[in-house]
């Protein structure tokens, strides 16, 4: 139903990252003494934006020739073993090997021969290594914490109880991520209980994992200073007794929602909603109390006596993990939308998300049955609602811009925890 604008981007990327043998890889081109060290899509409110800047400056990563990094790009194996190459300096562990895939004159030969010798990397059955596969996240610092040589010294189901998706994480990699995780090697944005290990790995992120990695060894090339950073994950045994801040009534928390433009919605419907914080909120004294990308959980509910919807917040999870139930809600959003019998379901579907009811309002006055088969919010069924709205030739329904209509409002002050 919704236009998948990370597929869209995935194929830009793979056409810019096209290469033939015997080029070099623009995300490791050569870094000469005036290399670019800022660029112009990682403004410096980017998450990863330190990480980036100073790796460039080493001359671990490179951008592109038109001033780009293209931080949400995938990262090949190929690629990976390059930026090994430039990020470490590690005596041989083992013989290499001839992989059938990577020919002598592949622009990464050298540097997959050697992530192979020292330990970083390895190839697949058969003798395949597999260059041009995008690397997944928990891959990644599986290499870097086989390659640094690190085991973990507590154990590893207790430290990877850390990720609320630590079920998800391969068996192959537990224990090599448990290392990683106590030499503060990982980090997650935006969220950084959440591993997302089998999601491939973006430019930004493997940046983000390659400097921790550094600053963690003494096997780096260069020396890297310490980066604070809220999506570093700090586990710690024993953590540090929580200060309570309280946020005060009418605190506005600025939200978005990423996967719609705009959401449709009745005027009597309930549907459960996750919004994400767009900024990070802080105290007058400067202190962060919800870091941008903490999750806000609630329904948008009808108000009916002003014939709109509105967002009311039931619990906020902090990017730590942290959840606090709370009083907050949006303003009441009256706009509508007229759906007539014969309008173009391509049209009214773009870029949009639909609740149960809406939705079976859309195929009953429209005649598509296709979209009883699409997802809604909450995933609730909408075959059983199309018959409250069968012979009606137009509905109204409410129509929310979740980037501007959902910010809202701390109803009643609560106690957050920092640490």
């Amino acid at each position: 139903m919704l236009i998948n604008k990370r597929w869209q981007s995935g194929c830009a990327a793979f056409m810019a990252l096209g290469i033939t043998a015997g080029t070099v890889a623009p995300l490791l081109t050569p870094a000469p003494s005036f290399a670019q060290t800022s660029f112009y899509d990682v403004p410096s409110s980017y998450w990863a934006a330190e990480f980036i800047q100073k790796l460039a400056q080493q001359g671990v990563i490179a951008g592109f020739p038109d001033g780009s990094f293209r931080p949400e790009e995938p990262v090949t194996r190929a690629q990976f073993s390059a930026m090994l190459r430039k990020a470490f300096n590690k005596s041989p562990q083992r013989q290499a090997i001839n992989f059938s895939d990577v020919s002598t004159n592949y622009w990464a030969y050298n540097a997959i021969t050697e992530a192979y010798t020292t330990g970083f990397l390895s190839g697949y059955p058969g003798n395949i290594f597999r260059p041009n596969q995008n690397i997944p996240r928990e891959q990644v610092l599986v290499s870097l914490a086989n390659g640094l040589e690190y085991s973990a010294s507590n154990n590893v189901d207790t430290i990877l109880q850390y990720y609320n998706d630590s079920s998800n994480i391969s068996n192959y990699a537990r224990a090599p991520i448990a290392a990683a995780t106590q030499k503060q090697m990982v980090v997650n944005y935006p969220n950084v209980k959440f591993l997302n290990p089998t999601a491939v790995a973006t430019r930004a992120q493997v940046a983000t994992f390659i400097y921790q990695a550094m600053a963690s060894s003494n096997l780096s090339t260069s020396q890297v200073s310490t980066i604070q950073s809220p999506y570093i994950v700090a586990f710690e045994q024993t953590p540090p007794p929580p200060v309570a801040v309280t946020i005060p009534q009418g605190t506005v928390i600025p939200v978005k929602y990423d996967q719609a433009d705009k959401i449709l919605v009745t005027k009597d419907e309930t549907a459960p909603l996750t919004l994400t914080v767009s900024q990070n909120v802080v105290t007058q004294s400067g202190d962060l109390i919800i870091p941008a990308g903490s999750q806000v959980v609630g329904q948008l509910k009808p108000v009916k006596d002003q014939g709109g919807s509105q967002f009311v917040a039931q619990k906020l999870v902090l990017t730590s993990g942290q959840e606090y139930q709370i009083t907050a809600s949006s303003e009441v959003i009256t706009n509508t939308e007229t759906v007539k019998k014969g309008s173009r379901t391509t049209a009214i579907l773009k870029n949009t998300v639909l609740g149960a009811g809406a939705a079976a309002a859309v195929s009953a006055v429209t005649g598509d049955r296709a979209i009883a088969t699409e997802e809604v919010l909450g995933g609730a069924a909408i075959g059983g609602l199309i018959g409250l709205f069968f012979g009606k030739k137009s509905v109204d329904l409410i129509a929310i811009d979740p980037n501007t209509d959902l910010q809202m409002t701390i109803g009643e002050q609560f106690e957050v925890s920092l640490r």
